[in-house]
Parts: structure tokens; sequence; C-alpha cells
């Protein structure tokens, strides 16, 4: 099968497996076995991937597990100058881009007026972070005030360099989120594991610790969308597979269903972030849980950002 051995590669990716288990294993008796060769594991993925799909039957226009559309952000975090900005919010308008796929960029602070009124409408503007409550004396923030006021419609909140360079915690990021909405903001809300806590089989507690602070603070889910980003895989080049992604996605999403309600659990959208690019992003797509991308690096190039936007048809079947 295409798909097993273009994510599998043989052996190397076999350890790779091995390495960042964390939640369940996908696939049950797959890495039993040491002397597994390259050929017999491709082909029991091969084979369970095909009865996934015969189990399935027929679906809609888009496979998703989530109810709403695809969704991708473009997280500029500290990089650009006025010249940079501008080519690549030139690049973007003339981009052709699926319609129907909710984009949002992120761009530094200083420069959300530039590309506010230089951007496409087809495009949405978020804040990449906001402070807890309403401003005042507090040096170098920002408030979800001045955000709404700049005409942004979004907020990154609990992105992995706010919790683990910044040193914010669980509920300060919580509080944060219920203050946004209450603002009217959609928020963006990111949790992951660091890659000691994969390796330890940590990644469900990390990330339900993670969820349950939000879960304690914010009054609704309708403008949140989660975003699932492992810290190993953020700025690294070291990507999550597609059934590592959906693992994680699936277990988020039934965390929801019993500790929100069901109705959240299926309406709320789960997007996948870290080293997402052109050349990954279809594949990951493809997985049934992953409902859109939160995008670092690629999200400065114009090109490769409407790839990944327009990785949503992967996720398109027939009836």
């Amino acid at each position: 099968m295409a798909v097993a051995s273009t994510l599998l590669g043989g052996a190397t990716i076999t350890t790779q497996l091995t390495r960042f288990t964390g939640l369940r294993k996908s696939f049950p008796n797959l890495d039993d076995s040491a002397s597994t060769t390259p050929r017999s594991f491709a082909q029991k993925v091969d084979s369970h991937l095909r009865l996934a799909s015969t189990n399935k039957g027929s679906r809609g226009v888009v496979a998703m597990a989530g109810t709403g559309k695809f969704f991708v952000g473009g997280n500029w975090k500290c990089n650009g100058t006025k010249e940079s900005i501008s080519k690549l919010v030139s690049d973007l308008n003339s981009a052709t881009l699926e319609s129907d796929v909710d984009v949002v960029v992120a761009p530094p602070f200083v420069y959300i007026e530039q590309v506010k009124n230089s951007l496409s409408d087809r495009i949405e503007i978020s804040g990449q972070n906001s402070w807890i409550g309403k401003g005042g004396a507090f040096t170098g923030e920002i408030s979800a005030e001045q955000l709404k006021d700049l005409g942004c419609k979004w907020v990154i909140l609990g992105h992995s360099e706010r919790r683990h360079i910044i040193g914010e915690d669980d509920q300060f990021i919580g509080k944060k989120a219920a203050y946004a909405l209450s603002l009217g903001l959609g928020v963006i809300a990111c949790i992951g594991e660091l890659l000691e806590e994969r390796e330890a089989g940590k990644t469900s507690d990390v990330c339900f610790r993670q969820m349950k602070a939000f879960a304690d603070a914010v009054p609704s889910w309708d403008d949140v969308v989660v975003a699932y980003e492992p810290v190993w895989a953020i700025g690294t080049g070291k990507v999550a597979t597609p059934e590592q992604a959906q693992e994680v996605h699936v277990a988020v999403r039934d965390w929801l269903n019993k500790n929100v309600s069901p109705e959240v659990g299926s309406k709320t959208r789960i997007i996948y972030g870290g080293s997402v690019n052109g050349g990954n992003c279809a594949e990951l797509a493809k997985q049934e849980d992953v409902d859109g991308f939160l995008v670092g690096g690629a999200s400065l190039k114009g090109p490769e950002f409407a790839t990944i936007i327009n990785s949503v048809t992967s996720k398109k079947v027939i009836a």
C-alpha cells in the first residue's frame, strides 16, 4: 500500500514508533517482536488500514469527526519585517484557496494593523497571546480589548513556548481563555506533551490535565479550537505520524465527550501542530479526527501555506 510504505519507510520508522509511544497503541501487536521485518510491518499496517476503511462505509463529502469546517491557522511567532510581511500578504492574497476552510493568521503584535489593512477578508487575524484580564499596568502585555480593537477574531493561548519558556501554568492559561472568550474572541487552545513525557507514557495524562484547566474556566466551547501540538515536534522537523496524531485527537475528543458533553466532543475542532509542511499535510489531513492545522514556520511561506490550507481536499471522499 502506497500510504504505508510512504509513512513507515521501513525499519527506521519502526524504531521511531517504538520510541514515541505514550498513549495506547494504535496498532496492537505490530511491535511485539523485535524480529518483525520492515516488509511484514508494512503489510500489517496495510491490513489494519484497509480493515478500518471497509468498516466505515460511505462517508459524506468531507470526512471529519468534528462538525465544523476544516481550520488552518498560521502562527508567525516572532518573525518578520514590514517588507517580508508585505510580500507574505501579497502571496496569500494571490493564492487560490479552497472555500470550505477557516483560515487564520497570527502576526507579531506590532504588525497586526499592517496585516489587517492589507490582507484579504478571506483570512481572519489572530493575536499570539493576550493578558489574563483587562489592560492596565502590565508592561509588555496586550489585552483582549486591544486585539478586538485592531480587528482580531482569534487569539492563541497555551502555546508550548508560553508554557515552557515563559512559564505560564495550566490554570493561568485557562483564565486567559475565559477572559478572551468573554470579550468575543475565538480561542485556539494549545495542548501537548514534552518528549520525555511521551517516552514515559504520559501523553494522555498531560493533555487531559491541560484540557481540564480549559474546561474548568471557559463558559462555553462554541468558539474554541483545540490545537494538539506535541512539543517534541514543534520546529524540530520531527512530525508525529498520522496514526500518532489521530490517536491523541481521538483521546482528546473522548475526553470532551465524557468530561464536558457529547455535543461539545462532536462539534469541537481538534487541529494538529508540529512541523506541518506542504509535504506532510495531505497524509495528516486524511485522519478523521484531524480537523486542520496550526502551522509555524511553513506559514511564513505563502505558497506552502496555501498548499496546507488546500490539504482539505485530502479529506474529501466519494459518498
